[in-house]
């Protein structure tokens, strides 16, 4: 049968309601859509520079300057622009980019001396900037970095965990070191904060992960001796209560496996130092 011979075998109520339907959506106007410029980069497969050294950036930073020149009576006015500018930072330029973390970091040179209450330092303006650099790496790893055990700031624990965690955040290879030094520093609370930043590099490449662990395993097993050898020692087993977890929890990030038992990481670590770890799992 030919194509005529089926259209004539179609039933005729379908055709007829066919033929309504197509003049229907005949009639309804499509949507307008406007036209939009190829640019020749796009053309070529390039990307599109991001627009920098913009007037409303340097308008923000000034505002910024002012509201922190106002020795904290501003500060939460000083939060908001911070907000506001890291909201700013990912689409900008090198340029801008390089201007917004320059003036988060003059944020740390404010003079906050008063406390909110008594034993509660006024932070606030310092942790705000410390939280909007974690995502503004690889421009914001310095000066996170001179700010991590910086005089100033050394004896507020809350704010150089924080520090310390953006640090991390930023996944430079620069904040490796940094980060390392606090496994062993003398506050346990910045114990924790080193091993919680070092989790931010369990996707980097296999030698840097065995260095990790091996330097976190070290940490672990040291603190786990100094428990086991005096009962009495209080601090040692309060050090190894606050401090364990974490790092196991670190080395299990770093090496994909779910151990949990020290001696038992020690063992696998003996055998496995040298092994490709990646290909072990594949």
């Amino acid at each position: 049968m030919d194509a005529r011979g089926r259209e004539d075998a179609a039933p005729k109520p379908l055709r007829s309601n066919m033929n309504v339907l197509l003049a229907v959506l005949l009639l309804v106007p499509l949507p307008h859509v406007p036209s939009l410029p190829f640019h020749p980069r796009v053309l070529r497969g390039e990307q599109e520079t991001p627009p920098d050294s913009r007037p409303e950036i340097a308008a923000k930073i000034e505002e910024l300057a002012s509201h922190v020149k106002e020795r904290g009576k501003e500060d939460e006015q000083a939060i908001a622009t911070i907000d506001a500018l890291a909201r700013e930072f990912e689409p900008s330029g090198p340029k801008d980019r390089t201007a917004i973390v320059k003036a988060l970091d003059a944020c740390f040179k404010a003079n906050r001396s008063k406390e909110l209450e008594p034993g509660v330092p006024d932070d606030r303006l310092y942790y705000a900037a410390a939280t909007a650099l974690a995502r503004m790496g690889p421009e914001s790893v310095k000066p996170l970095s001179d700010w991590l055990g910086h005089k100033n700031f050394r004896a507020n624990l809350r704010l150089q965990a924080r520090i310390a965690n953006s640090l991390g955040n930023t996944k430079d290879p620069r904040a490796i070191d940094p980060l390392l030094a606090l496994l062993a520093n003398k506050d346990k609370e910045m114990q924790l904060a080193g091993a919680g930043a070092l989790a931010f590099f369990d996707g980097t490449d296999l030698g840097t992960r065995k260095r990790l662990f091996e330097a976190a395993l070290h940490v672990l097993m040291d603190q786990k001796a100094r428990k086991d050898a005096d009962l009495n020692d209080f601090e040692a087993h309060d050090r190894w209560n606050a401090i364990s977890g974490p790092i196991v929890t670190l080395l299990q990030r770093l090496a994909r496996r779910n151990e949990t038992d020290p001696e038992a990481w020690q063992r696998w670590w003996n055998k496995n130092k040298k092994e490709d770890w990646d290909a072990a799992q594949e």
